[in-house]
């Protein structure tokens, strides 16, 4: 065939003349006409006619070599000769090789030069006359450049087919091989601009003819001439693929095996696969076009267009979808360079094309073709997120709104997405449940030599749990049904670390029972193979806090979520039982083994965090054990809190917003402080002595209608609202030192400043709300009582009646006498409970003035005096500031010039409480505790006489806690006034001012009967 070639080219002799000028390498002149018939009949006898011997393979070479020089109509034969010289170069070359001898041996030595000239001779060739030579230098390089390849395959030094990159680096580094590639190169480059599809017809004819032996010639080519080999090399193996599955006019079945009956698809993968290091994108995008142009409809053929062209054959068309598929299942990296874009471009338009282009397929060739799309998928390194967002989104019902701009697809595109999605979620299933085959069976086998299949979908996923979660969480019609299918199976792959991430993420997102019903099934389906799952999520949402990851939204509703959990249990109790009952006894337990991570939450800066934060531990159980130090750390802060929610009470009943929400935070916080002082005898010490404290501090004391007070118990007025100058005693000096001369003296005169400001601008406090005030104190009173009559503490027992209230511990209010008392007059005595004649009382007037300023300044007190009261003989432990208290109010009552004692209203009040408070703690005996019913009717003097008696009283009779027995059947100790002697002496001041004021206190003589 070559020789007709070489015979029908007509031969012109005007380029001949300028080679054979322009050849500077060519010493020898222009051979004459007898020369050149000696030189053609040595070259086809293979003798040398003038010395009659036979001439050596160099001696011929060089011959052929003048020949093509001189008469190039015998280029035909020459080149055929040639072929002879290439394949002894390349079989010596290789020998050497595998010798371990040096490539440059002396075949090499002998015939390199005279491939280097033939080189040199074709590359005049094409450079003065490509139209000419170029067509018929490629075919030849290229055939001889298959025919070496597959010849020498098997030799020992020749890497194995599919290693691309060292046959390269084999056939490069030999001179013969790189002179033909170079040829070809040069002439491809040249035919490109005006007929690149013959040579790169001959190219891949021969790949075929020799493949795969012939791919690294082409994956050289191409990454010389990536946009026209890419193309090619596509076409040709789409034209193989059709025509080794087209049988019987019917496509192809598609199968994973398919590639091992198409060999040419393996060829373009290898050649592809090698161009990719370099030229990624190219293959991209015509891999993408390849696609498009399957799916857009025929079109007339363009002048540029080739008849041999894929486009124009609608069996090809219809072949290049299953052809990609092919081709990506072979290819991983083929697939990832497309898919992220090939998700982009499979809009409404060019799915609805992809429908029509696969519905004529045989339902037995389209379930392959989907279990194909399957395998990928599940095999996809990268853009998985990506490939199931458009799963979901064009598989969910047109009913379902979907977020974003995308439109609803049409219903035969949603029917198979929906089947594409079942099948993957059920391919996934069976590689995650059948991927550890083998090692559970056998305890005694070593992990580590079976390792688990990987599932590349699945690993990719492991870093979009959270959008995963709240994908999830969003409820739509089937498409959270497929997410939360798809979160355990993720979970069941990634382990213990996802499934608790996932769980934590749910926890953590979800925003009403609907969604938080979502973890528990999670739970549910996680739990038959995973112990302690709950646990761990609890510990990695507390992790979450410490490391402050979570916005305070966010950890609001996991604070909430965890509460609502817990308060599950109801259900428990009323004979609900059932795994989310369950799973709450777990979190509850969980969340309690992390109260003291839970608990510096209360003192949260945004008040929905502190509320949540209240309620879960208002529900949460306590622990079994705990440190001394957390159980303090818990009190103190749940008193600080329950100070907060009431400040946010007021403030939100004044605004009008969230009063609803402050008032729940109060009340969580009443629950949680009684369920802490029930715990143990050291928090409800704890508890009590802050909740005194914290009612008595100076920022807490406007809660309860109180005054800020300075040591000595007086009120402090307000800071002044002028500003401080910060007058500088050396700017002063500087300034004094100039005006006044003391130029000889030996004195020097300083300044010492003003003392003082002027005069202290009065302002007005202003007043609390009467009704919040009230309110707060009936609510610290509550929790106090709460915590006091707490069962089971210290002999406290509940009632007879359950219409009664529970009785106050006796021991709870003996702490909240002393902490009283401590707070009120720290420099008292604990001792110091029998009170002195009432004209000592002058040795302790600074005392007693401080303990009146305290009450006048925290009306609070008067209340907590009346608890301690209620738990006799708590108030035995208060003497000292009762006594102090009634001696102030003796000396004003002595010294007051009102016509009536309720002139002085503060002082009237206080002495009826005070009287009341000690004969509710039986200090007094009734008929002395009921004289503070007479005090509005009298006048001072009176109300001084009476409450005289009653020191005299308490002084005769001391309040010793050693008086009190305690009664069974009621529970509570109490006082019998018959062994104080006789109290009749006591009363007859009473009796005096009684029958002196017989007309106004007429009806309460019966309450002063012995």
């Amino acid at each position: 065939m070559l020789k007709d070639q070489t015979m029908s080219v007509v031969f012109d002799g005007s380029p001949l003349k300028a080679m054979q000028s322009s050849h500077s390498h060519t010493p020898q002149a222009a051979l004459s006409g007898q020369e050149l018939s000696q030189e053609i009949k040595s070259f086809i006898s293979g003798v040398d006619t003038i010395q009659g011997r036979k001439l050596s393979v160099r001696e011929h070479a060089r011959c052929a070599v003048r020949l093509l020089r001189s008469v190039p109509a015998c280029r035909g034969a020459v080149l055929e000769h040639l072929r002879g010289v290439y394949d002894e170069h390349v079989s010596a070359f290789l020998h050497n090789l595998e010798t371990e001898g040096d490539a440059n041996s002396a075949v090499s030595s002998n015939l390199e030069d005279i491939i280097q000239e033939v080189h040199g001779v074709l590359s005049e060739f094409i450079r003065l006359n490509p139209r000419a030579w170029a067509p018929l230098v490629s075919a030849w390089a290229v055939d001889l450049l298959g025919q070496l390849s597959s010849k020498h395959a098997g030799r020992r030094v020749a890497p194995h087919s599919s290693s691309l990159n060292e046959l390269l680096q084999l056939w490069m580094s030999c001179a013969a091989t790189r002179s033909l590639m170079e040829a070809y190169s040069q002439c491809l480059a040249a035919m490109l601009a005006w007929c690149p599809d013959a040579c790169v017809d001959a190219l891949l004819d021969t790949s075929v003819q020799h493949s795969p032996h012939f791919d690294w010639v082409v994956a050289h080519i191409g990454s010389a001439f990536p946009g026209t080999i890419i193309s090619r090399v596509l076409a040709c193996g789409l034209k193989d693929f059709c025509s080794h599955g087209a049988k019987d006019q019917g496509l192809v079945v598609m199968g994973v095996e398919k590639g091992s009956r198409v060999p040419k698809i393996g060829s373009v993968v290898g050649i592809l696969g090698h161009l990719a290091a370099h030229h990624s994108d190219s293959i991209r995008k015509e891999l993408l076009r390849m696609f498009q142009e399957s799916l857009s409809p025929s079109s007339p053929l363009s002048p540029t267009s080739s008849s041999t062209s894929w486009e124009s054959s609608p069996q090809l068309r219809r072949a290049a979808v299953p052809f990609l598929l092919q081709l990506a299942a072979m290819s991983p990296n083929l697939f990832g360079a497309v898919s992220a874009e090939l998700v982009e471009l499979l809009r409404p338009p060019v799915l609805l094309q992809l429908q029509a282009l696969l519905q004529g397929l045989p339902r037995e060739e389209l379930d392959n073709m989907l279990g194909l799309a399957v395998h990928l998928i599940s095999q996809s390194p990268s853009g998985g997120a990506r490939v199931l967002r458009f799963l979901a989104d064009t598989a969910t019902p047109a009913s379902v709104i979907i977020s974003g701009p995308t439109p609803s697809p049409h219903e035969g595109v949603r029917e198979g997405c929906d089947r594409l999605l079942q099948m993957l979620l059920l391919h996934l299933h069976k590689l995650v449940y059948n991927r550890s085959d083998g090692v559970e069976g056998n305890p005694h086998h070593p992990a580590s030599s079976q390792p688990q299949t990987v599932i590349p979908f699945l690993e990719e996923l492991q870093t979009h749990v959270g959008e995963l979660c709240a994908e999830t969480l969003r409820l739509e019609r089937k498409r959270h049904l497929w997410l939360h299918q798809l979160l355990c199976l993720l979970s069941v792959y990634g382990g213990p670390s996802v499934a608790t991430e996932a769980l934590c993420q749910l926890l953590t997102q979800a925003r009403n029972p609907e969604e938080l019903a979502l973890a528990w099934q999670l739970h549910t389906t996680l739990s038959s193979c995973m112990a302690g799952l709950i646990p761990a999520a609890v510990a990695r949402c507390v992790a979450q806090i410490h490391t402050h990851t979570l916005g305070p939204r966010q950890l609001r509703q996991l604070l909430l979520n965890l509460a609502a959990a817990i308060q599950s249990q109801d259900e428990e109790r009323r004979g609900a039982l059932g795994a989310q009952s369950t799973m709450a006894v777990q979190v509850g337990s969980a969340v309690s083994g992390h109260l003291h991570d839970f608990g510096p939450l209360l003192l949260h800066g945004d008040p929905s965090v502190s509320h949540a934060a209240v309620r879960l531990l208002s529900v949460s159980p306590l622990p079994r054990t705990s440190s001394p130090a957390h159980l303090l750390l818990l009190s103190r802060a749940a008193v600080t809190h329950f100070f907060l929610a009431l400040r946010r009470r007021g403030e939100g009943g004044k605004g009008g917003r969230d009063g609803g929400q402050a008032g729940e935070a109060v009340n969580c916080s009443v629950l949680l402080l009684s369920r802490f002082a029930a715990y143990s005898p050291l928090t409800l010490k704890a508890v009590l002595q802050q909740l005194v404290e914290g009612s008595l501090h100076k920022g807490n004391a406007d809660l309860f209608g109180g005054q800020i007070a300075d040591m000595s118990g007086a009120p402090v007025a307000a800071p002044p609202v002028s500003p401080d100058l910060g007058a500088s005693l050396l700017d002063i000096n500087c300034r004094f030192g100039t005006t006044v001369n003391f130029s000889g003296s030996v004195w020097s005169v300083f300044h010492a400043g003003v003392i003082g400001k002027g005069l202290k601008v009065r302002t007005d406090t202003p007043l609390p709300d009467p009704s919040g005030v009230i309110q707060n104190i009936q609510t610290l009173l509550a929790v106090i009582v709460q915590c006091c009559s707490s069962s089971g503490l210290n002999g406290s027992r509940p009632p007879s009646d359950p219409d009664e209230p529970p009785p106050i511990n006796a021991e709870a209010a003996k702490v909240i006498a002393v902490t009283l008392v401590e707070n009120v007059c720290p420099d008292v005595a604990n001792g110091e409970l029998s009170w002195p004649p009432e004209e000592h009382a002058r040795t302790t007037v600074e005392r007693d003035i401080h303990i009146r300023r305290c009450f006048e300044a925290h009306p609070v007190l008067f209340a907590l005096l009346q608890v301690v009261a209620a738990g006799r003989p708590a108030l035995c432990y208060c003497s000292a500031v009762l006594r102090g208290l009634l001696a102030t109010l003796l000396a004003h009552w002595e010294s007051s010039r009102e016509a009536l004692s309720t002139d002085s209203p503060w002082h009237l009040q206080a002495s009826c409480l005070l009287v009341s408070c000690m004969g509710e703690g039986q200090l007094l005996p009734p008929v002395l505790a009921n004289v503070h019913e007479a005090f509005p009717h009298l006048t001072p003097f009176e109300v001084r006489l009476l409450l005289l008696a009653v020191w005299e009283y308490v002084r005769g009779n001391g309040p010793m806690p050693q008086k009190f027995v305690f009664s069974s059947e009621k529970g509570l100790f109490c006082r019998d006034f018959s062994r104080d002697g006789d109290v009749a002496r006591y009363v007859a001041p009473i009796h005096s001012v009684l029958h002196k004021n017989i007309d106004r206190l007429g009806h309460l003589c019966w309450r002063f009967q012995l």
